[in-house]
């Protein structure tokens, strides 16, 4: 092989190697956290205030996963009061597996049913209204 068919060859494996990332790249899932993130962006006072006022209970909301439940306990003040709470659980890496669910208690507590394709590391954002007052929580849960 002499040196001019050398260099077409690296030539051609160079087109070949970029042809193959411009193909990887166009097939990428790119999935946006939210769709109507601007509007989110405009009321992100609005969800500050809402944290200062869940920082400032008696202790913070605890959570916990238990088999195949997710516990979410809220502080002792909240104890047999109606709390009106969104949960969304969001998984950075498939939408797919996201869960957003509304609920009710008056007992202080929630379970949530976890499934087995729910396994993984979720950032659980938890907003929830008690007595007319608006609290927001945000916290990081491993799935098994």
């Amino acid at each position: 092989m002499n040196w001019g068919k050398k260099i077409v060859f690296v030539y051609v494996l160079f087109v070949a190697g970029i042809i193959f990332m411009v193909f990887k790249a166009s097939t990428q899932n790119i999935d946006l956290v939210s769709t109507d993130y601007y509007e989110q962006e405009l009321k992100y006072q609005q969800r500050i205030n809402e944290s200062n006022a869940a920082s400032n209970l008696s202790q913070p909301v605890k959570c916990e996963v238990k088999g195949n439940e997710l516990k979410i306990v809220f502080p002792a003040e909240m104890q047999n009061q109606q709390i009106d709470a969104t949960i969304w659980l969001y998984y950075p890496a498939d939408k797919t597996k996201d869960m957003h669910k509304e609920v009710s208690t008056s007992e202080g507590k929630l379970l949530i049913p976890i499934t087995n394709k729910n396994k993984g590391l979720y950032e659980m954002k938890l907003s929830w209204i008690s007595k007319g007052k608006k609290y927001y929580s945000q916290q990081k849960l491993f799935i098994q």
